[in-house]
């Protein structure tokens, strides 16, 4: 890897990492999933966004315009599916049981449905293709040559998973402090917030639906 290169890596590995790290739904089932079911499920959680991330840095980093155009020409339904999905992840968080230790281990089943539900949620929100596009556009500035995109979606994949990985380990540190009420408390809170932002996807589908937005 040569000079520019390696800096295009490291600009990307930032972009990633910024567009990962503010708390939003995916933030919320991460730290939700850490506390009740271990830094593994969390872990498997946060990398199912970063491989959505990488997925949709490939598509600004290549400029395949065809998909992008049908993307945000699908923004009403792809919120009102990312709604529906967000809400039902809402609910049941909302009534997850809490047990009277925390959880040592996710099985590979939990694993795999963490992963692939904030895959899908992810690539449901027509707001980070736009994030993704607008970035990729400023770091390719024209000049890109043929192997820069590679290094541009790499770096935003390692980026975005070195967050998530920072995420549980800070929360898997303190995991064990808290007793049944305080998990059951976190598990009401993010239940409510990630409720919240359902309804804001739904009503954002809605507009897009209309043609008001």
């Amino acid at each position: 890897m040569d000079t520019a290169s390696l800096l295009l890596f490291g600009q990307a590995m930032l972009v990633g990492l910024s567009i990962a790290a503010p708390v939003g739904p995916i933030g919320l089932l991460t730290i939700q999933r850490t506390l009740a079911q271990g830094p593994r499920a969390g872990l498997a959680t946060g990398l199912g966004a970063a491989a959505a991330d990488a997925c949709y840095g490939a598509l600004g980093a290549f400029g395949v315009q065809l998909v992008i155009g049908t993307l945000v020409s699908l923004r009403g339904p792809l919120s009102l599916l990312g709604g529906g999905v967000l809400g039902w992840m809402a609910w049941r968080t909302w009534r997850q049981p809490v047990a009277e230790r925390a959880a040592e281990l996710a099985t590979g089943g939990d694993l795999l449905r963490n992963f692939g539900g904030t895959f899908l949620l992810t690539l449901s929100n027509p707001a980070t293709i736009f994030s993704f596009l607008a970035v990729f556009s400023a770091l390719a500035g024209g000049t890109v040559r043929p192997l820069s995109p590679l290094w541009m979606v790499t770096g935003v994949g390692l980026g975005s998973a070195l967050w998530w990985w920072l995420l549980t380990w800070t929360v898997g540190r303190l995991r064990h402090r808290l007793d049944t009420v305080w998990r059951q408390r976190i598990n009401r809170v993010s239940g409510a917030l990630l409720g919240a932002i359902a309804l804001w996807a739904l009503a954002q589908a809605a507009v897009n639906g209309l043609g008001l937005g």
